[in-house]
């Protein structure tokens, strides 16, 4: 299968997760899995939340950014990857000056 972002409408989520502001995604869905790209404003964030029954990867392809992940602040720039595993909580926050734009997978597991 090839997923083309290009061809899927782009949404906003405000708030998502309870997070700051809103995301802008381009998300694939199949009833169990979500792959999207997506991108955050400067002091948008994605709320914290727990991945009980699943894991999430996301890949950071603009910008820099920040993600609180088990209560630990951790910095992550363009081209770097962060992982979720199932259990684990996080945040990722746009705390800089420009957008930011990332591809995440979340498979439920």
């Amino acid at each position: 299968m090839i997923l083309d972002f290009n061809k899927i409408e782009e949404q906003s989520f405000p708030n998502f997760k309870g997070g700051e502001k809103s995301m802008e995604a381009h998300m694939f869905f199949d009833g169990t899995n979500r792959i999207f790209t997506a991108r955050l404003q400067p002091g948008a964030s994605i709320g914290l939340h727990t991945h009980d029954t699943s894991s999430e990867i996301i890949f950071l392809t603009k910008g820099n950014a920040h993600v609180l992940y088990n209560g630990e602040m951790l910095e992550l720039n363009e081209g770097q990857c962060h992982y979720c595993k199932k259990g684990d909580s996080h945040s990722l926050i746009n705390d800089s000056d420009e957008e930011i734009q990332f591809t995440a997978v979340v498979p439920e597991q």
